[in-house]
């Protein structure tokens, strides 16, 4: 029988001060089965780099700065076997800046700048595990074949062409694998979207076909209500796959929308845990199969200020040739549809609000005229639609609460609304799904 794989995976929250380092170390050190490490970049060092992408002339002191901050965390690593390659990377960061300065717009150099903060993290983070008697090391994730879909940015990993090319030999013992970043399609480095470490961590997983991928935050879990509403809640103890891509895509901070997407349909959890939580702790919130042995309604995800734009088609060859060149342009113009209703003889989409003009503009140059109309928010009522019943909703409630129902996906109810007063609306809605009496921490 084979050695169980746990792919664990620490963010820039989990990695503020070196008591987190000693934290991991407990963590890795009191792991059962083999462990493998993506870590993102050490907290605010890649918004430092971001800036000294954009100014770097006036970034002199930042190699002298991130030096000393790493070495805070990690004493005794320049002096280590790790210590030329520390060296080799603050190296790197200078080079970058001095041909910035020259071409501002360098996209390569740019992205070497901003992947330094995950590089360096990973020599702070394997130097620590060292330290404790881990056989720790660290590993770039292009460099043992992590290929992504885009060149310079990408929205994800290429998990086909990355299973081909994946240097197995390179994961011996603890990797401590870069996150964010990997091979883009031509070859040079490339960056997945903000908060893509999740991404590749769950990519890891699916690659090397883990038992288990392990999100490590300073958070208890997945909320069935963003706080940002002021609603008390607890944490979900269960969501499929395809109910947490429904709230990521909508809602919580929690999840990156594309994390899940590799596990999705491999029977492989995702765990949400808090790094200083109990050490017997287990999963706030785990991620996996759809299931629905509870018929009910999990989590509210809302997504406030939104539009709908509404054109009408003559043919379904019409409809569909140009809906295409539309959501292509849409995705250049960097917008997000986040819903897209078709009919024949008519499509619709919901955009954010900031982005009305532009994506008005790109309908009406392919559809003609479209009819525009502003709402609150668009809510999702996510769990199992069977037993959700489209919300349970009479025409009354719906005249009362100001909704009107969008849709009713396979793991959703997604609503419109236009009310005044969203938050009163929402807690509504969580009483009405008793969401703080049925969704409790998982044992």
């Amino acid at each position: 029988m084979s050695e169980s794989i746990t792919v664990h995976k620490f963010g820039g929250s989990c990695l503020r001060d070196a008591s987190d380092l000693d934290r991991i170390a407990e963590v890795i050190g009191n792991w059962k089965g083999r462990s493998m490490v993506v870590v993102s970049a050490l907290w605010g060092t890649t918004d430092r780099l971001m800036r000294a992408s954009k100014e770097p002339r006036y970034a002199s002191r930042l190699v002298n700065d991130l030096s000393s901050q790493h070495l805070r965390f990690a004493p005794g690593l320049l002096s280590s076997e790790l210590g030329p390659v520390f060296t080799k990377v603050l190296e790197g960061i200078e080079k970058s800046l001095v041909k910035l300065a020259r071409t501002p717009n360098d996209g390569v150099a740019i992205n070497r700048l901003l992947a330094s903060g995950e590089r360096l993290s990973a020599l702070v983070v394997a130097h620590r595990l060292k330290q404790s008697g881990i056989q720790a090391h660290p590993v770039g994730a292009e460099d043992i074949g992590l290929r992504l879909n885009g060149i310079n940015r990408a929205p994800s990993v290429d998990l086909s062409t990355s299973m081909s090319l994946l240097d197995r030999k390179a994961l011996h013992d603890t990797p401590v694998i870069t996150g964010w970043f990997g091979e883009g399609k031509d070859g040079q480095l490339a960056l997945l979207s903000r908060g893509g470490s999740d991404h590749t961590a769950t990519s890891i997983g699916r690659l090397v076909d883990a038992n288990r991928v392990i999100l490590w935050k300073d958070v208890q879990g997945i909320l069935p209500l963003n706080p940002r509403w002021g609603i008390s809640t607890q944490p979900v103890a269960y969501l499929g796959y395809g109910e947490a891509m429904e709230l990521s895509r909508l809602d919580t901070p929690i999840l990156h929308p594309a994390t899940v997407e590799p596990l999705a349909g491999t029977g492989i959890p995702l765990e949400i845990r808090h790094l200083h939580g109990p050490n017997d702790q287990a999963a706030a919130t785990v991620v996996g199969p759809d299931v629905y042995e509870k018929k009910a309604i999990k989590a509210i995800g809302c997504l406030p200020s939104v539009v709908s734009i509404q054109s009408q088609t003559k043919s379904l060859e019409q409809q569909s040739g140009r809906l295409g060149e539309v959501l292509v342009e849409m995705s250049e113009a960097d917008i997000s549809c986040w819903h897209l209703d078709t009919q024949p003889g008519e499509i619709r989409w919901i955009v954010s609000q900031h982005d009305a003009i532009t994506a008005q503009a790109v309908v009406e140059r392919h559809f003609g005229s479209t009819k525009m109309e502003t709402y609150t928010a668009i809510v999702s009522l996510v769990g199992n639609r069977e037993g959700a019943n489209s919300g349970g909703f009479t025409s009354s409630d719906i005249e009362h609460l100001e909704i009107e129902i969008l849709s009713q996906a396979e793991h959703a109810v997604r609503l419109l609304t236009k009310t005044q007063n969203l938050v009163g609306l929402l807690q509504n809605l969580s009483q009405r799904y008793e969401l703080k009496h049925t969704l409790q921490t998982s044992d």
